[in-house]
This record gives C-alpha cells, sequence and structure tokens, in this order.
C-alpha cells in the first residue's frame, strides 16, 4: 500500500513538472485505451439570462422601489428587520430585478392622535428623531455610513439575496433595536415609511440627476394593511398646479417637480418625515422667524410678499417675502383639496403662520382675546362668519362672477352723428380756440342678470364696479384685433333688464367687425352678492374686488342690422390658440385676479394684449441686485441693451413669467437676480404643457404659428413690426448670439423692425417645429435640461 502511494505521488509530480524519460526518439506513443466514463456532476443552479438584471438606470422613475407592509418592524420590541425589492428597465422597457443597490436611506414616521389642547388633533412623529438619531436611517453593505456632516453612524446591514437578485434585507447588528422602531409606537397607529437610494448611476456612469425615492406606503402595523392618512389635506396634485409635475411617475404616484428645498424631496407625504412637531416652534424666534411644522411653515412661505414686513431671521435671510402667491392667499381650497380638515381643525399655530401680527399670548390684534389653549378656538372660529371658510371668503370672487351676467344684445351706430363743442386748451403756451367737431355714436344694449334675474330698473353700476369700462376693438377678415375706444357703465342706467351704454367720439369703425369685451370688474361681500365698492363716508365695504363678471366676448359686424357675419378674432378660435386659459387658472385660481380688469379669458385680454397696439409700458428689463436700500429693499438695475416694445399677450406673458420684467410697479414676483437666473417662477421654466395644450401644436404646417399672426407691431402707431416666433423666443433667449440666429434665420427682431405688417414666415420651424430633432417639444423637455 505504501509502495503504491509513492508510485501515484511520483507520477503526480512527473504529470506536474512536465519531466519526460531519457532518450526519447521524440516520437509520440501509442493512445492507451479509453478510460470508463466518469459519473455526471451534479446540475448547477440556472444562470439568470442575458438582460435579465440590470445594474443602471436612465432615469429616477424607472428605479421602482417595493415594500410590502408585512416586511418591516417598526414598532414594538421585535429585531428591526425590513424586505424590499427593486426593479429597472431591461430590455425591450420590461421590468427586471435591479443588482447592485448598496446604500439607502428609510425614513419612518407615524400617525397618532394629539392628546394635549395644542396643536392639531393628529401628529406625525419622526421615529427616528424620536429616538435621538436623526431625521432617517442609513442601510449599507457594512453597517455603517458616513452622514452629511462627514461622522461615522450605525447603519443597518444591507444584503442582497444572491439567489434573488433585486431582493435585499436589512437587519440591526448594534446594540438596542435599530432608531427607526419606536418601542413604544402603538401598533394600530397609521405608520408611513418610504426609502431614498443612493449612488444609482445611467448606463454611462454618470449619478441619475433626480433623487430616487420610493413611494410611500401608508399601513396599520398590528394588521399589515394599506391605511390613508387622516392629515393629508394637502394633495400632491394642488402642489402641482404651480410647481409642475415630474414626467414617467403614474397617476397613482404623482410627483412635484420643482421645489427648491433640500434638492427636492417630492411629495407632501415625503416632507413631513421632518417637517413635523419635532421640529415645531420658532415662528416667534427672531433668529429663525418661522416653524417648521409643514402646515405652520407652508403658510408663512406662501403668505410670501404679504408679510414681508413681519419676516425676521432665516424666513428673511432666505428671501420669503418676495415670493409672491400666484393665487389669492385667502382661497385655502387651492391648496387645501382634500378634505375639510383646514376649516374644521383650529388650532393657533396654523393661523398665526400668515397672521403674524396676532399676539394670542397678550390678544395683540386679536380684540384683546387671550386664549387659554388651541381647544377653546373653535368656540369663535368653529362655525359662522368667523369660520376659516367664511372670514377668508373662500369661494366668493368664482360665486360672485357666475352670479352676474352680461350679453350683448344690439349694437347701433351712427358715423357724423352729433355736433360736439371742442372746449379751448391751452398746451406749451399754445391756446386752441373752442370748436365744433361732428363724431360718431355707439350704443351697446346690454341684457343683464344678477342672481339669476333680470337686473332692476334704474340700477347703475358705478358705484359697484372698480373698473367699467367696454371696450369695442375691431377685426379684419383675418382675424386680427385692432384697438377701438372705450365705454363706460358708470352712468348708465338700467331698465326693463337690460343696460344700454352710449358714447360719442370720434369711433371710424363704419362698415366693420366690432369685438366688444369687458375691462370690467365690480366688488362683493362675503355672501358674493354685488355691493358698491365704499359705503356713504367712503370707506371701502366689500370683502372681495376686482370681480370679473360672466361675459363672452361679443361680434357684430355693422355692416348688417343685426350683427351677422362679422368677423371673429382668432384669440376666440380654439383650434388657433395653443395656449389654454384653463391651466393658467389651475395655478392663478382666476386669471381676473393678475391685471384687475375683470379678464378671465384670453379674447378678453386682447382689449389691451394684442399684436397690433405697440409698445410698453415695461420696455426696459431691471434685474435685483445685491445691494439694498436705507429701508433694505433690494435695488434693481437696468439690464442693458435690452429692451422690449410690444403688448402681445403671447410675448409679455412669456416675459413676465421668465423674469425679464422691472420694479416700476412694485417687487416683481418673478424677477432675475444678479446672476441673471430667474427667481419667483414656481413651475419647470421649459415646461410648456404647463401653459399650452397637449392637442394643439405652436407651428401650423406652412411653418407659421398656429394662430396665423405674421408680425408684432412695436410703435403705437402701427407702423413697425418684429416677426412673432422670434420675439417670443426672445423672452428668453436674450443673447446677443441668439438675436443674431434669429436674424440669420428671415426673423425682423427688437432694434431692426420691418415696415409692413404681413411679414414673410421665418425659417424657425425648419429645425424647432414639433417632431423635429431640435423641436421646442424636445428641447424644452426635461430629459434636454
Amino acid at each position: 500500500m505504501k509502495n503504491y502511494n509513492r508510485t501515484l505521488l511520483a507520477a503526480a509530480f512527473i504529470a506536474a513538472l512536465g519531466v519526460t524519460g531519457c532518450g526519447s526518439d521524440g516520437s509520440d506513443g501509442a493512445d492507451g485505451a479509453a478510460g470508463t466514463p466518469g459519473t455526471p456532476g451534479t446540475p448547477g443552479t440556472p444562470g439568470a439570462s442575458g438582460g435579465s438584471v440590470v445594474t443602471t438606470v436612465e432615469t429616477a422613475y424607472d428605479f421602482n422601489l417595493t415594500l410590502a407592509p408585512t416586511d418591516i418592524v417598526v414598532v414594538g420590541a421585535d429585531p428591526f428587520n425590513v424586505k424590499f425589492t427593486v426593479t429597472g428597465k431591461g430590455s425591450g422597457g420590461a421590468d427586471v430585478p435591479y443588482s447592485g443597490l448598496d446604500k439607502v436611506a428609510l425614513y419612518v414616521m407615524s400617525q397618532s392622535a394629539n392628546t394635549t389642547d395644542t396643536g392639531a388633533p393628529m401628529l406625525w412623529t419622526n421615529h427616528a428623531l424620536a429616538n435621538d438619531f436623526g431625521s432617517s436611517m442609513y442601510c449599507t453593505l457594512t453597517g455603517t455610513a458616513a452622514a452629511r456632516g462627514g461622522a461615522v453612524v450605525d447603519a443597518c446591514t444591507l444584503v442582497e439575496d444572491e439567489a434573488n437578485p433585486g431582493t435585499y434585507t436589512g437587519t440591526w447588528a448594534h446594540d438596542g433595536n435599530a432608531p427607526v422602531v419606536l418601542a413604544s409606537g402603538d401598533a394600530n397607529d397609521l405608520a408611513r415609511v418610504f426609502i431614498r437610494a443612493y449612488d444609482v448611476v445611467m448606463a454611462d456612469g454618470t449619478s441619475v440627476s433626480d433623487k430616487i425615492l420610493s413611494t410611500p406606503v401608508d399601513f396599520i402595523p398590528a394588521t399589515g394593511e394599506l391605511a390613508v392618512s387622516a392629515k393629508d389635506s394637502v394633495s400632491n396634485a394642488a402642489c402641482i398646479k404651480c410647481h409642475s409635475p415630474m414626467e414617467g411617475y403614474a397617476d397613482t404616484d404623482m410627483r412635484i417637480a420643482n421645489i427648491g428645498a433640500h434638492h427636492n424631496y417630492q411629495k407632501v407625504e415625503n416632507c413631513v418625515a421632518c417637517h413635523n412637531p419635532a421640529y415645531a416652534g420658532g415662528q416667534d424666534d427672531p433668529e429663525k422667524g418661522f416653524n417648521a411644522n409643514f402646515n405652520a411653515m407652508i403658510h408663512t412661505i406662501h403668505a410670501g410678499h404679504h408679510i414681508a414686513d413681519s419676516l425676521t431671521g432665516d424666513a428673511k435671510k432666505e428671501g420669503w417675502g418676495e415670493i409672491g402667491f400666484p393665487s389669492e392667499l385667502n382661497e385655502c381650497t387651492a391648496c387645501h383639496d382634500n378634505g375639510t380638515q383646514w376649516n374644521d381643525n383650529i388650532y393657533a399655530e396654523a393661523c398665526v403662520s400668515c397672521h403674524v401680527d396676532v399676539d394670542l399670548a397678550t390678544g395683540v390684534n386679536h380684540r384683546g382675546i387671550v386664549p387659554a389653549s388651541d381647544a377653546v378656538c373653535s368656540g369663535c372660529h368653529g362655525s359662522g362668519s368667523l369660520s376659516p371658510s367664511e372670514a377668508h371668503n373662500v369661494g366668493v370672487r368664482a360665486m360672485a362672477t357666475d352670479s352676474i351676467v352680461f350679453a350683448v344684445s344690439n349694437v347701433t351706430y351712427a358715423e357724423d352723428a352729433v355736433t360736439v363743442t371742442i372746449p379751448e386748451t391751452t398746451k406749451n403756451g399754445v391756446t386752441t380756440p373752442a370748436y365744433d367737431e361732428i363724431q360718431d355714436q355707439m350704443s351697446v344694449t346690454f341684457d343683464v342678470s344678477i342672481d339669476g334675474q333680470p337686473i332692476a330698473d334704474g340700477f347703475d353700476f358705478g358705484p359697484y364696479a372698480n373698473y367699467d369700462e367696454i371696450k369695442t376693438g375691431t377685426v379684419d377678415a383675418d382675424g386680427t384685433y385692432f384697438v377701438g375706444a372705450s365705454l363706460n357703465l358708470t352712468g348708465a342706467v338700467s331698465a326693463g333688464g337690460k343696460l344700454v351704454v352710449t358714447k360719442v367720439t370720434n369711433f371710424n369703425v363704419g362698415g366693420k367687425s366690432l369685438a366688444i369685451t369687458p375691462r370690467f370688474s365690480v366688488c362683493a361681500d362675503a355672501d358674493a352678492k354685488l355691493i358698491a365698492c365704499q359705503n356713504a363716508s367712503g370707506v371701502d365695504q366689500y370683502a372681495v374686488e376686482y370681480v370679473a363678471v360672466t361675459m363672452d366676448t361679443a361680434y357684430w359686424n355693422l355692416v348688417n342690422a343685426d350683427g351677422s357675419g362679422a368677423n371673429i378674432a382668432r384669440q376666440s378660435v380654439p383650434s388657433m390658440v395653443s395656449a389654454d386659459e384653463a391651466k393658467c387658472s389651475t395655478c392663478h385660481t382666476s386669471l381676473g385676479i393678475a391685471k384687475h380688469y375683470g379678464n378671465e379669458r384670453f379674447d378678453q385680454c386682447m382689449g389691451c394684449h394684442n399684436n397690433t397696439w405697440g409698445g410698453s409700458y415695461h420696455g426696459t428689463v431691471e434685474y435685483k441686485t445685491d445691494a439694498v436700500d436705507a429701508d433694505g429693499a433690494p435695488v434693481f438695475a437696468i439690464v442693458e441693451g435690452l429692451t422690449f416694445s410690444n403688448r402681445d399677450l403671447m410675448t409679455v406673458s412669456h416675459r413676465f413669467h421668465s423674469g425679464l420684467w422691472d420694479d416700476n410697479r412694485g417687487f416683481p414676483a418673478i424677477h432675475l437676480n444678479s446672476d441673471m437666473e430667474t427667481e419667483g417662477y414656481p413651475a419647470v421654466a421649459t415646461q410648456c404643457s404647463a401653459c399650452h395644450k397637449e392637442d394643439v401644436g405652436i407651428f401650423a404646417a406652412d411653418g407659421g404659428l398656429t394662430s396665423g399672426k405674421r408680425s408684432i407691431a412695436v410703435d403705437a402707431a402701427g407702423t413697425k413690426f418684429v416677426s412673432p416666433v422670434a420675439e417670443s423666443c426672445r423672452s428668453c433667449h436674450t443673447k446677443a448670439s441668439a438675436l443674431t440666429h434669429f436674424e440669420n434665420n428671415g426673423a425682423y427682431v427688437e432694434g431692426s423692425p420691418a415696415s409692413i405688417a404681413n411679414l414673410p414666415v421665418e425659417s424657425c420651424a425648419t429645425c424647432h417645429a414639433e417632431g423635429k430633432a431640435y423641436g421646442v417639444d424636445k428641447v424644452h423637455s426635461g430629459a434636454a435640461h
């Protein structure tokens, strides 16, 4: 046996060392007989097919992390553990396991009843904060992590299941239980969990641009059942109305695109993970200046310029006083769209975050009343005129607008009908004596109803109106609108349910088509009833002012007695208008609040904002410098070489929303800072769909605009014109190189206008029409920026 083993050992060494026998003739020996085949080995585990696992994603929304409520411990004494799965997009867009995740952060909170007399009825508790650990807990491959400040902290240990790629578990290997487990928590309280993933990259190795956050899961730990929070009175959809949606996510997982704080946590449900009672207080702290609890903080932020003079500390330093809320602060349902909690739950924290001049400890600006606790607030504010809904006149503007209806029923017009004596005038030392002039007369008859009933006889709108104009422009055969004279309602007295408004002036509109539009707004009381704007003593007595009336733009052909056959302005033709009033109102609630003129529709705005009345009250562009004046207000300076000379609605709205404005009528809510960056616009600047229709393109088949507009006048006389596409683009693209690009592609631009109105079509659509490689739909998409 010993000799046999030595022989085998020697043979092994010979084979390993390649030793050959001496005296070989160099020829190979004959092959031996084939050996007996060995026993087949045990089959290995099948490998994953190609493309069935991914380690990168191209967008944040391709990364899908799923957590079942039964797969995490968040309350009680059981040891922490968590299990979740992650998928990404494989070949053909299929969801396949995502492998290689090495770091996540867990945010865990619970909602419980408030057992005190202070604050909201239900409160959020962040488990990690309650355990003095921080706002979240990391999970990593090593069980430790570097926190934002650089300190090494304990983390849960993250392990990927080798047998099931894309499935991850986390456990706690340190002393005690994991900090996201609330030992004293009630398993029957609603819990919320979301997870942030780190170090996720695209195929080229660069990081995915957006935060990668899982969809929050609300559930009852005791049963594992999904639940719905009673506190979510503001939906993500409400925020998105102004702050834009993140693209790519399902309608059931809506996310907010444009939130600057903390680089955007995307959902209201996520914000309350930190902005909850753990961080409450600070409203009266002059160094902080605001209460970081979400309900109070959001009120203070959006109150913005309304409370600018009262802001202190961080709130002032962060520029909250420069924020211009695009709706009305009193319209609570602009944000509170998910239940009536905002009206039913009365507590000081929410109120004083807007009513910053109220001191409930002394009763100052609260009629001297010092409430003992929040429990007594509902005694006055629980119902009636002091309830939130009534005290804030919620919905009153819309109700008042609906209650007042104007409709044009007749127009009469006579040229050279009335002799008017023009009084003597003196100007620049030159006196012009009085003289007679023959002028035209126009009468417009309106059918008017208030609260569904014909207007009472003898009614004069004068005392009830903020603006009392009815504009009478003209429309040519191609739908172009021209500014005309205005009639005034003040002094016109109703009879038989009608109001006849007459004016004598030089109209000069014989044989033309009229467009009759309102520049007319009124005052309303708290019950949405029409009210004189001031009482007999001259004191304001309205609850809501600048209320629009319901009035369609009327078209009247003066060739025909019944007005038939009138030309229609393109602003009234939906297929020729690529923007959408309804989209504007999602953020503004009512377009009537923007300029106070009572205009809710583009074909009413055209009375002033059109492409034929040149000039501008905001011709220069100013930016906010870093300097302040003696009162601490920002100093604005002119952007040299950048001017605008038109009132066209398309270009003016683009200009205003991109911050190319001035402060000659007060601090502009949207403006340029000293780095020439736009501040104050709440949406994603390149997300055209915030205002534009999805089913109406910007460009027509001939390369011009869908509206058919060929030029924009840049002087009051209407003799100088610029090209409309370039002028719209210039409202953002203001560099000299852009101007040169426009001119090289056939545009007439500011500073080099044309003398004819029917300008040739610019060649912009060749490259920038929708669907082209450099179409506006692509270069302005989120992916392009």
